[in-house]
This record gives structure tokens, sequence and C-alpha cells, in this order.
């Protein structure tokens, strides 16, 4: 049985990415650090990553387009015990509502289980983020509707609109009062259907630029070119090569000389085997131009 790659995690406030992997019930990560090199073949076939930490039972393969990583069965037992598939209403933890910033004009609102503390919002890419409120579940999801509702913000984001406003991303202070301004407007709704049982936090913008790694005003990373292209998924016998530059989210952006940034989004690398590779094997896997571009077929 060979290691398979689980995907990038975000486990700690102040520490970087770590690249998960698992074989069998053994699991293990790999702490990723700016500025060195990253490099990867992919081998065999792309296997089903499973649910709730268990293997596939039947070992399926995966479409190598899959951000999910899961064949349908499995990813109907993954979401039956997610909080955002409300199937779990009686949930004792205590949640938190947010907001959360992604570029100018690109905020959303969602909650997360307060024991996690900010790692979800380093799991979406939030660039900044300010906490809302905190309490049960219900009330916690009864807020995110309202402010839904009345501020006109979402509760998602396409992933592919983060990606490409990242490396053109304005100063500190004024993604910072873009955060603020809003939630404002949100702590103004106090009275008017915010949840009683909700406690009202207090505004504080937390800034991930620095832990991703993304220059301001000077493209992803401080490279001045920002991304390029993105992988659209892997090949058997597909390489990936270049200097770890900046990640966000789920993604990895990496220099690679002659095909300059490209992004990699690791929810694509989970359920395959990978190999070590040099920085010579550079990008040998189908690429597509951020904000749209044409493709690049390379392997198949």
């Amino acid at each position: 049985m060979e290691w398979q790659c689980t995907g990038l995690r975000w486990p700690e406030e102040r520490g970087g990415p770590v690249l998960g992997w698992r074989k069998g019930r053994e699991v293990r990560g790999s702490a990723l650090a700016y500025g060195a090199g990253f490099g990867f073949r992919a081998e065999g076939v792309r296997g089903c990553a499973g649910a709730r930490g268990n293997a596939c039972p039947v070992g399926a393969a995966v479409a190598a387009r899959s951000t999910g990583g899961r064949c349908p069965e499995c990813g109907r037992l993954d979401r039956a015990h997610s909080v955002a598939a409300d199937t779990i209403p009686d949930d004792p933890r205590t949640y938190r509502v947010y907001l959360a910033w992604f570029g100018p004009g690109m905020v959303k609102v969602g909650i997360t289980a307060e024991e996690r503390g900010a790692a979800r919002l380093r799991e979406q890419g939030a660039v900044v983020f300010s906490w809302l409120g905190r309490g049960p579940l219900m009330a916690a999801r009864r807020a995110e509707e309202l402010l839904r509702a009345a501020l006109g913000v979402p509760d998602r984001i396409p992933y592919a609109r983060k990606r490409a406003v990242r490396a053109e991303l304005p100063g500190a202070a004024e993604r910072a009062g873009e955060v603020g301004a809003l939630y404002g407007r949100a702590a103004a709704l106090d009275g008017g259907g915010w949840p009683e049982a909700l406690e009202r936090l207090p505004f504080e913008a937390v800034d991930h630029a620095g832990i991703f790694g993304i220059g301001e005003c000077t493209g992803v990373g401080g490279s001045g070119g920002g991304v390029v292209r993105a992988v659209t998924g892997l090949v058997g016998g597909g390489a990936v090569a270049g200097r770890l530059v900046a990640a966000a989210g789920p993604d990895l952006h990496l220099e690679t000389g002659a095909d300059g940034i490209v992004v990699v989004d690791t929810r694509l690398m989970t359920g395959w085997a990978l190999a070590a590779a040099g920085a010579e094997a550079g990008v040998s896997v189908p690429t597509v131009g951020v904000g749209g571009g044409v493709s690049q077929d390379g392997l198949f």
C-alpha cells in the first residue's frame, strides 16, 4: 500500500501549510516552506479519498478534475455528517459567525466550530476576516441567514474568483477597512433579528497575507508576475515542479521558470500516490490560464 496525498491543512494559527498523507489508517504531514523547491509526479490511478477518515470500501477510481476527490457513495457519506448539510441541528458545540474577505467586493458570511479557531478561514483562502458572534449552532445559522438577506453577502464564493484576484490585492488598511465597514452594518442589525442566544464579538481584522506568503500590490509571493496558469487535473506520469512562493486555502503557488507561476489546487492531488520530482521535471499536466485562457494539453 502506498502513501496517498490528503491535501493541504493549516493546523496552526501562526504556522504554515502542511501537506497531508495517509496509508491505511496511518497519517502524517509534511510542513512546507516558502522559497523551497517543491515537485511531484503522479503515479498509477487516482483513488477515492473515502469518508470521515475511512477508506473507500470498493477502492473506486476518481476523475482527475474532481476537487471532492471522492466517489459518489463516499461523497454522500461525508456530507451526511457535515454542518453545512444541516443534518446535526442538536450539535452541542459552540459556533462562531464570521465575515471573510477574499478581494475587493468579495466578502462572505459563514460559521465554524469555535474549537477549530481560524483554521476554516485559512482553508478557504480568506485574506482577511473578523468574528461577528458566538453561540449555539442554530443561533449562528440564523445570524448567517439574516446577514445574507439584510446585507446581500453570500455564504459561498466560487474558488476560481478568489484565485483570480489574489495576485493584485490592495493594501492591508484597505482590506481591513472593507471588512470593518461591513461589520458596522452587521452590528446595526442588533435588535432587528439578531439571535438573542448569539453573543456579539468585537471587530478585529485578522490578516492572513503574511501566513499565505502573499505580497502587497506586487503579485503573489512578491514575484511581480502573479499567477499565470492553474492545474486542472493530474495524470499518471504527469509532473509539477517549481519553487513554492505562496499558499492560500487549498492552493500552492509555484514559480516554475519558463511556465511562470502555476497554482496547484491540492484538492486535485488527493487520492494520488505521488513521487518526488526535481525542478527539471517542469509542468507536464493540463493547465488553464487563471481567469480564462487557452489550455495546455500536457500529458494524457
